[in-house]
């Protein structure tokens, strides 16, 4: 009898962290402070919501199946917003919009592998791409990153094999916060291109980049369509994510697979979520504008309380989009740390362990901190309690 491959796939990552909490309490002088889930908690802009509200109560048409791969003005809008950011040509025909970015990742994989192909992930991965690939049949092989976060394009092309069909990239990287530079992400553009597999970059939290303009150029490649599987989230941008809406742009021709992998799945995407995505592009430039403003100063705020840590053993190993990715100088597992960290400093963030191969040594090491639920206040009050840690070092 076979074991079905969601009984092989590891059990989700922020929903097993937050059994932790199970028989904790936390003082009122000194309440949790959750960094495990990279998620907006805040709902989205008043002015949205009425117009959400709105068209609940008046368009009919948003209670009914809508087009599979998704409203043609979200796609339009989209697609030159990409144009725009990215330079480059984007067509409407480009675009597919999805349930959720992790729903467009399935989709990529399955337009693009067969049982026992393989999918190349930097380490620390993204968990969910790689809980998706075990439970397609695929197999995840593990880039490891250099000191920096940063993966290395000759490393990469040494584990392409004849079943290598994507290399997958994160950026800013979850769990990292590690923004890709534009000649990296050109370089991986042509390993894929000169070996003919696809190039997925997800970019979920571009909207959170430090710096202005666009990341890197690959839209303005030729034939970049028969490449490039782009990723985005409309989720962290407009605070939507319950609303799951993503999208994926590449090749008409690919999306043609594409779509009869989504009509089989959700049939089309949330009707109110594209309709508020649609509006969010329309009317919150400014809004998100300043969105992007608090998390770079949360960014930076990290940055100068972390001196201190760094004398004392630890190391920031990454920081940007919504993560803050550390090396700590205990001599215990984070996978134990982070269980400990709940009950003796109200502190819950996800180790690393949860972002490699089982048995990684790296991961023993590392914690993932999501700070985009804390403010200023908050992420120093999150030093002053580690800094009251006393384990054994390493």
């Amino acid at each position: 009898m076979t074991t079905p491959r969601t009984a092989t796939t590891f059990a989700p990552p922020v929903m097993e962290a937050r059994r932790w909490l199970d028989g904790v309490t936390f003082r009122a002088d000194r309440p949790l402070i959750n960094v495990s889930q990279a998620a907006p908690v805040d709902p989205p802009h008043p002015q949205m919501r009425a117009a959400m509200s709105a068209a609940v109560l008046e368009d009919d048409d948003i209670h009914l199946y809508g087009p599979v791969l998704g409203l043609p003005a979200l796609r339009q809008t989209l697609a030159q917003r990409t144009t725009a950011i990215y330079g480059g040509a984007v067509a409407p025909d480009q675009v597919a919009i999805t349930s959720g970015c992790n729903q467009a990742f399935a989709a990529a994989i399955a337009s693009l592998c067969a049982e026992g192909d393989e999918v190349i992930l930097p380490t620390p991965w993204y968990f969910n791409h790689k809980m998706w690939l075990d439970m397609a049949g695929v197999q995840a092989v593990p880039l490891a990153c250099d000191d920096s976060m940063l993966p290395n394009v000759e490393a990469c092309a040494a584990l392409i094999s004849d079943r290598t069909r994507a290399i997958a990239l994160v950026t800013p990287n979850n769990p990292t916060g590690q923004e890709y530079p534009a000649p990296l992400m050109e370089a991986f553009f042509d390993l894929a291109q000169s070996r003919g597999i696809a190039l997925i970059v997800d970019e979920t939290y571009r909207d959170f980049h430090l710096q202005s303009g666009a990341p890197h150029a690959l839209f303005t490649r030729a034939d970049w369509d028969d490449t490039l599987i782009h990723l985005y989230s409309f989720s962290k941008a407009y605070r939507l994510t319950g609303h799951r809406v993503g999208a994926l742009i590449t090749s008409a021709a690919r999306l043609a697979e594409v779509e009869k992998f989504l009509d089989t799945v959700a049939i089309c995407p949330s009707q109110l979520g594209q309709h508020a995505a649609l509006w969010g592009m329309r009317n919150l430039d400014q809004w998100l504008a300043g969105e992007r403003e608090e998390i770079l100063l949360r960014r930076a705020a990290i940055a100068e309380h972390f001196p201190p840590f760094a004398a004392d053993g630890w190391t920031l190993l990454g920081l940007g989009g919504y993560f803050a990715y550390l090396r700590h100088p205990f001599a215990l597992s984070s996978a134990d740390l982070a269980p400990l960290l709940v009950r003796e400093a109200g502190i819950l963030c996800l180790p690393g362990t949860m972002f490699h191969p089982d048995g990684a040594a790296a991961g023993e090491t590392e914690l993932r901190i999501a700070f985009a639920n804390l403010d200023a206040t908050g992420i120093g009050e999150m030093f002053a309690r580690l800094a009251k840690l006393d384990l054994p070092r390493r």
